[in-house]
């Protein structure tokens, strides 16, 4: 519990929460830019490749609404250091994989480990912490998200360029190890005391499968098929892609999940999520506005990195810190929100964040082109930045602020959760519009090339399967220099079609948000309270 010595401890704590949430974030984004490095000493399959990235993500996204409420039931803080173990044992463990089977066992044990890590670090905070000091280590927390998901791209390149790609997972074992003993120093245990013993299994097994199947069908929709099977698919039933089954599959599992959940709690027992959290019209509304604008966020950060590298001709590790201006922006950011803070309500904070989001993805999309400046992306990618800083941490302070203290678990885990499924929703629908461009915009930009030259068609499905890692390649050769011409200019169109896309999202989530209920105003002494 919250001792004298943890109490003055509580930044030390703060750091150490922080840096448990960056460690997760980075892997994730160290490892796609590492995969390149894995296949050539691995050799592993199309497919083993596939879920070496994905299955982090599949596992990670299924456990965590299961661990928020284990953690409020046994301790947030026991449960945040078992995941600090686990990360840190699998990543040891994939640093040793000498097969993809290996590597992609080990992913899974790190994606259980991470989802121990995301919503406990979340619900810990909002037990700490209180006030304006509330709202600083949101912002803090915040920040840390949005910022190291641009800093995790410049450590993979640097690791893979001038290291091998078994440092991307090496490195995070001593940085458990730090973050572990700083937590244990720094950090209260908090539970709820009033919680009864915990026997809703046939909910988190509902729950994992229905969140699996949903997050499965939405990252997997482009390389199975969304309706009919993918020719690249290894599985399908007949001709049908096995996707609208597992959306299906998805929607039926959860809505037993609803049901049964609703029911265990009429009859006064244990449950997964605790429905009534619903009618609370901040986390209720908050939670969607959360799922929306991580559609918008995250879905862009896969776009930008493919553009650096081959439509720039940028290595790994300088398309990495091409990206290093969106971190900048977010972790200025969490500065301005101390000092804003005694000025400006929590959700105009969102809604600024927001509208300053929405402008540096607009602005990128209209002014890219496949020869633009590092200037032009340095400047809309801060501003984007900044924006990320403000919304992130403080849609989440108004998401959990009428929540209550015993059940931070369970509402961190849950929000949690809507921004994994929003994530998901983004990578999905940005990335089919990227590469549907890429392919389309290549054969309608070559189709005079292709006409006299048909035997360059397989040249050009070629590019397209490879998501145009093999423009550089093709512009070497002047034979095939016009097809990386076409493909550069359509990857560009693409990025900038993704990025309307984004901006279109965050602009459905900032009107969301003006359905979060009274406004919020943060006062020093007695934490966020509401302003009719």
């Amino acid at each position: 519990m919250n001792s004298p010595a943890h109490h003055a401890r509580r930044w030390w704590g703060l750091a150490a929460i922080s840096f448990s949430v960056a460690l997760i974030i980075m892997d994730s984004t160290i490892v796609s830019v590492a995969i390149p490095s894995i296949i050539t000493d691995l050799g592993i399959s199309t497919t083993q490749v596939q879920w070496v990235q994905e299955i982090y993500t599949l596992v990670f996204a299924a456990l965590l609404l299961v661990w928020g409420r284990i953690a409020d039931r046994v301790g947030r803080r026991r449960i945040l250091m078992i995941g600090l173990i686990l990360f840190g044992a699998s990543s040891l463990w994939c640093s040793s994989a000498d097969s993809g089977g290996i590597l992609i066992l080990a992913r899974a044990v790190q994606g259980i480990g991470g989802s121990m890590i995301l919503p406990t670090t979340l619900s810990l905070l909002n037990t700490t912490f209180t006030g304006r000091e509330r709202t600083i280590a949101f912002a803090i927390w915040g920040s840390t998200i949005g910022g190291m998901a641009a800093v995790g791209p410049v450590v993979g390149g640097w690791l893979t360029t001038y290291h091998t790609w078994n440092w991307a997972f090496l490195i995070n074992v001593p940085l458990v190890v730090l973050i572990g003993a700083a937590v244990v120093w720094a950090v209260a245990e908090s539970r709820d005391t009033s919680a009864e013993r915990l026997t809703d299994w046939v909910g988190g097994l509902l729950s994992i499968a229905g969140f699996g199947a949903l997050v499965f069908a939405l990252i997997e929709g482009r390389v199975y098929g969304w309706w009919l099977a993918a020719p690249t698919a290894n599985v399908s039933l007949g001709s049908w892609s096995v996707i609208p089954f597992a959306l299906l599959g998805a929607l039926g599992i959860l809505s037993v999940f609803v049901w049964w959940e609703h029911r265990r709690a009429q009859h006064g027992l244990s449950v997964i999520v605790d429905l009534s959290l619903f009618q609370i019209t901040s986390f209720r509304n908050g939670n969607i506005t959360a799922m929306v604008v991580s559609m918008g966020e995250f879905g862009i950060i896969l776009s930008l990195p493919l553009w650096f590298q081959y439509a720039l001709g940028l290595d790994a590790f300088d398309a990495g810190l091409a990206l290093i201006p969106l971190a900048v922006g977010s972790f200025l950011a969490s500065g301005a929100i101390s000092a804003l803070s005694k000025k400006l309500t929590p959700i105009v904070m969102v809604r600024t964040g927001l509208v300053l989001e929405i402008a540096g993805l607009t602005a990128l999309a209209l002014l890219l082109r496949p020869d633009s400046s590092l200037w032009l992306t340095t400047t809309t990618l801060f501003i984007y930045g900044v924006g990320v800083g403000f919304a992130t941490s403080q849609l989440t302070a108004t998401i959990l602020v009428d929540v209550p203290r015993d059940r931070s678990g369970q509402g961190s885990s849950t929000q949690s959760t809507a921004r994994q499924v929003g994530s998901a929703l983004g990578i999905a629908v940005l990335g089919s519009v990227l590469f549907t461009t890429l392919t389309t915009g290549t054969e309608s930009r070559l189709s005079e090339f292709l006409a006299s030259n048909p035997d360059a068609q397989e040249l050009v499905d070629s590019m397209t399967r490879s998501s145009g890692a093999l423009i550089p390649q093709l512009s070497g050769n002047p034979a095939t220099a016009p097809i990386a011409d076409a493909a550069r200019e359509a990857l560009t169109q693409g990025v900038q079609f993704a990025g309307i896309t984004a901006a279109l999202a965050l602009l459905i989530g900032l009107a969301t948000s003006f359905r979060l209920g009274p406004t919020l105003q943060v006062t020093p002494e007695a934490g966020p309270t509401r302003v009719s």
